[in-house]
Protein backbone atom coordinates (compact mmCIF):
# COMPACT_ATOMS: atom_id res chain seq x y z
CA UNK A 1 0.00 0.00 0.00
CA UNK A 2 1.26 3.27 -0.83
CA UNK A 3 1.77 6.68 0.68
CA UNK A 4 -1.16 7.97 -1.02
CA UNK A 5 -3.40 4.80 -0.20
CA UNK A 6 -2.65 5.02 3.26
CA UNK A 7 -3.74 8.89 3.72
CA UNK A 8 -7.03 8.68 1.50
CA UNK A 9 -7.86 5.23 4.58
CA UNK A 10 -7.00 7.18 7.43
CA UNK A 11 -8.90 10.29 6.58
CA UNK A 12 -11.78 7.90 5.64
CA UNK A 13 -11.51 6.74 9.13
CA UNK A 14 -11.33 10.17 10.64
CA UNK A 15 -13.80 11.24 8.23
CA UNK A 16 -16.09 7.77 9.73
CA UNK A 17 -14.96 8.58 13.52
CA UNK A 18 -16.38 12.37 12.89
CA UNK A 19 -19.88 10.46 12.24
CA UNK A 20 -19.34 8.55 15.33
CA UNK A 21 -20.24 9.68 18.73
CA UNK A 22 -17.77 7.90 20.57
CA UNK A 23 -14.56 5.50 19.94
CA UNK A 24 -15.04 2.16 21.27
CA UNK A 25 -12.38 -1.02 21.83
CA UNK A 26 -12.87 -1.78 18.40
CA UNK A 27 -11.52 1.57 16.97
CA UNK A 28 -8.20 1.01 18.29
CA UNK A 29 -6.53 1.27 14.49
CA UNK A 30 -7.77 4.73 13.74
CA UNK A 31 -5.63 6.66 16.03
CA UNK A 32 -3.00 7.36 13.30
CA UNK A 33 0.93 8.42 13.41
CA UNK A 34 0.07 11.33 11.88
CA UNK A 35 -1.96 14.16 11.84
CA UNK A 36 -4.11 14.90 8.33
CA UNK A 37 -6.31 17.37 7.35
CA UNK A 38 -9.98 17.10 6.97
CA UNK A 39 -11.83 19.89 5.58
CA UNK A 40 -14.86 20.64 8.62
CA UNK A 41 -18.11 21.21 7.29
CA UNK A 42 -17.68 25.08 7.47
CA UNK A 43 -15.22 27.43 9.29
CA UNK A 44 -17.44 30.39 9.88
CA UNK A 45 -20.73 31.22 11.82
CA UNK A 46 -21.81 34.39 10.45
CA UNK A 47 -24.13 36.94 12.54
CA UNK A 48 -24.36 34.78 15.21
CA UNK A 49 -26.72 36.96 17.35
CA UNK A 50 -29.25 37.41 14.22
CA UNK A 51 -29.27 33.46 14.18
CA UNK A 52 -31.31 33.70 17.22
CA UNK A 53 -30.87 32.90 21.00
CA UNK A 54 -30.86 29.44 21.86
CA UNK A 55 -34.18 29.24 23.62
CA UNK A 56 -34.19 26.11 25.91
CA UNK A 57 -30.88 27.41 27.35
CA UNK A 58 -31.87 31.18 27.38
CA UNK A 59 -34.60 30.52 29.25
CA UNK A 60 -32.87 28.11 31.81
CA UNK A 61 -30.17 30.74 32.24
CA UNK A 62 -32.55 33.36 32.34
CA UNK A 63 -30.41 35.40 30.14
CA UNK A 64 -30.01 35.27 26.35
CA UNK A 65 -27.55 32.95 25.21
CA UNK A 66 -26.28 32.69 21.41
CA UNK A 67 -24.36 29.52 20.86
CA UNK A 68 -21.26 30.07 18.24
CA UNK A 69 -22.27 26.91 16.01
CA UNK A 70 -18.27 25.84 14.78
CA UNK A 71 -16.77 22.18 14.60
CA UNK A 72 -14.56 22.40 17.02
CA UNK A 73 -14.36 19.18 18.82
CA UNK A 74 -12.39 20.66 22.33
CA UNK A 75 -13.62 24.57 22.59
CA UNK A 76 -17.24 26.32 22.59
CA UNK A 77 -17.94 29.60 22.28
CA UNK A 78 -21.42 31.55 23.58
CA UNK A 79 -22.37 35.13 23.47
CA UNK A 80 -24.23 35.76 26.72
CA UNK A 81 -26.26 39.05 27.74
CA UNK A 82 -27.66 39.81 30.65
CA UNK A 83 -30.46 43.10 31.10
CA UNK A 84 -29.92 45.54 32.76
CA UNK A 85 -29.77 44.77 37.12
CA UNK A 86 -30.30 41.02 35.86
CA UNK A 87 -28.57 38.36 38.11
CA UNK A 88 -28.48 34.50 36.57
CA UNK A 89 -29.06 31.11 38.47
CA UNK A 90 -26.16 29.71 40.34
CA UNK A 91 -24.89 26.44 38.62
CA UNK A 92 -21.09 24.60 38.09
CA UNK A 93 -19.60 22.41 35.21
CA UNK A 94 -16.75 20.58 35.00
CA UNK A 95 -15.75 22.47 32.14
CA UNK A 96 -13.44 25.59 32.69
CA UNK A 97 -14.57 28.92 30.85
CA UNK A 98 -12.98 32.08 30.47
CA UNK A 99 -15.50 34.89 29.90
CA UNK A 100 -14.23 38.03 27.58
CA UNK A 101 -16.80 40.87 28.62
CA UNK A 102 -17.94 43.16 25.30
CA UNK A 103 -20.18 45.31 27.50
CA UNK A 104 -21.38 46.83 30.24
CA UNK A 105 -20.20 46.16 34.24
CA UNK A 106 -21.23 43.63 36.52
CA UNK A 107 -19.87 40.83 38.83
CA UNK A 108 -19.74 37.00 38.50
CA UNK A 109 -19.37 35.30 41.81
CA UNK A 110 -17.58 32.43 42.44
CA UNK A 111 -17.75 29.95 45.72
CA UNK A 112 -18.94 33.06 47.22
CA UNK A 113 -16.25 35.91 46.40
CA UNK A 114 -17.39 38.70 44.30
CA UNK A 115 -15.39 39.41 41.06
CA UNK A 116 -16.06 42.31 39.81
CA UNK A 117 -15.92 43.02 35.89
CA UNK A 118 -15.99 45.86 33.47
CA UNK A 119 -15.83 45.55 29.39
CA UNK A 120 -12.04 44.89 27.86
CA UNK A 121 -11.79 42.60 31.19
CA UNK A 122 -11.29 38.67 31.45
CA UNK A 123 -12.76 36.37 34.17
CA UNK A 124 -11.68 32.66 34.56
CA UNK A 125 -14.29 30.11 35.92
CA UNK A 126 -12.77 27.02 37.46
CA UNK A 127 -14.38 23.76 37.64
CA UNK A 128 -16.78 22.33 39.22
CA UNK A 129 -17.11 26.10 41.16
CA UNK A 130 -20.17 27.63 42.27
CA UNK A 131 -21.15 30.90 40.20
CA UNK A 132 -23.42 33.16 38.80
CA UNK A 133 -23.11 36.66 36.71
CA UNK A 134 -24.76 39.96 37.40
CA UNK A 135 -25.48 43.39 35.72
CA UNK A 136 -24.88 45.65 37.60
CA UNK A 137 -26.32 48.46 35.61
CA UNK A 138 -30.01 49.45 35.91
CA UNK A 139 -29.83 51.11 32.75
CA UNK A 140 -27.74 49.02 30.61
CA UNK A 141 -27.19 45.65 28.93
CA UNK A 142 -24.20 43.96 29.71
CA UNK A 143 -22.47 41.73 27.28
CA UNK A 144 -19.35 38.44 26.83
CA UNK A 145 -18.17 35.73 24.99
CA UNK A 146 -17.93 32.47 27.55
CA UNK A 147 -14.34 30.24 26.25
CA UNK A 148 -15.28 26.39 27.39
CA UNK A 149 -13.51 23.25 26.74
CA UNK A 150 -17.09 21.65 27.29
CA UNK A 151 -16.65 19.83 24.04
CA UNK A 152 -13.89 18.20 25.01
CA UNK A 153 -15.07 16.99 28.33
CA UNK A 154 -18.32 16.04 26.20
CA UNK A 155 -16.78 13.75 23.89
CA UNK A 156 -14.65 12.15 26.92
CA UNK A 157 -18.04 11.45 28.87
CA UNK A 158 -17.08 13.45 31.90
CA UNK A 159 -18.65 16.70 30.90
CA UNK A 160 -21.31 17.60 33.93
CA UNK A 161 -23.57 20.73 34.75
CA UNK A 162 -25.69 21.26 37.79
CA UNK A 163 -28.40 24.05 37.87
CA UNK A 164 -29.99 25.46 41.60
CA UNK A 165 -32.92 25.27 41.36
CA UNK A 166 -33.51 22.65 38.56
CA UNK A 167 -30.91 19.69 40.16
CA UNK A 168 -31.14 20.40 43.59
Amino acid sequence: MNTKSILRESAAGIAAHDEQLAFSSKDFHKTFARPVYIRPTHLVHRNVEKAGGHDQFSTERKHPVFFVDLPSKNVSMTIGGLLPGQLTNRHRHTYETVLYVLEGRGYTEIEGEKVEWQQGDAVYIPSWAWHRHQNLSDAEPAKYIACENAPQLQNLGVALREEEGRDL
